[in-house]
């Protein structure tokens, strides 16, 4: 979701430069901003004690991520990094929550937006307990095309890696290569290079 920049920087926003893989918050910090995409992508993810990260999810320009705590008084739930060099603006937690109340229609988008990550988080929890790798990566494929308004009988390339895949799944990457050979075999999935 993208709130007006002129209403961001009329209440007190600031805007920050990231370079590519930079940290702009950590799991477990306290949640004090409200960040919004300007330039390049963001991606949030949780890791384990040995370092396998699960991706949360990549947000790109125009988007808002880490939102859900604010409303909540909870820390980050997971971290985010930039993916690429990017320009993001940043606003208080107070100062973003007296917007939404003297905002209405800004309000709804919210809560919209808030049902939509919860529902597709719901989703995404019942492909990765439920199913078999094969099932996860196609309905991570599905979910790729819904969110980009892409229909699901035209072919597209997907612009992750075999580790994102993985990342994203919940399955290692030796899962994920072995898959799409029999997925490529079955002319579910073409690859290229």
């Amino acid at each position: 979701m993208q709130i007006d920049v002129d209403i961001l920087f009329t209440w007190g926003a600031v805007s920050k430069k990231y370079q590519k893989d930079e940290i702009i918050f950590y799991e477990d910090d306290n949640a004090l901003f409200y960040y919004q995409i300007i330039e390049g992508s963001v991606k949030m993810f949780s890791a384990n004690e040995d370092g396998k990260e699960f991706t949360q999810g990549v947000f790109e320009k125009g988007c808002s991520f880490g939102e859900p705590p604010l409303f909540i008084d909870e820390i980050y739930p997971s971290t985010s990094i930039a993916v690429e060099d990017s320009v993001i603006i940043k606003i208080s937690k107070e100062k973003f929550l007296t917007i939404i109340e003297e905002y209405p229609d800004i309000n709804k988008r919210f809560m919209q937006l808030l049902a939509l990550r919860v529902y597709r988080k719901t989703l995404t929890n019942k492909n990765i307990v439920n199913q078999k790798p094969e099932h996860r990566i196609i309905a991570f494929l599905i979910d790729y095309k819904q969110k980009n308004s892409i229909a699901s009988t035209i072919k597209i390339q997907i612009p992750y890696t075999r580790q994102e895949i993985a990342d994203f799944t919940g399955l290692r990457v030796e899962t994920v290569i072995r898959t799409l050979t029999q997925m490529k075999k079955t002319n579910k999935v073409e690859i290229n290079n």
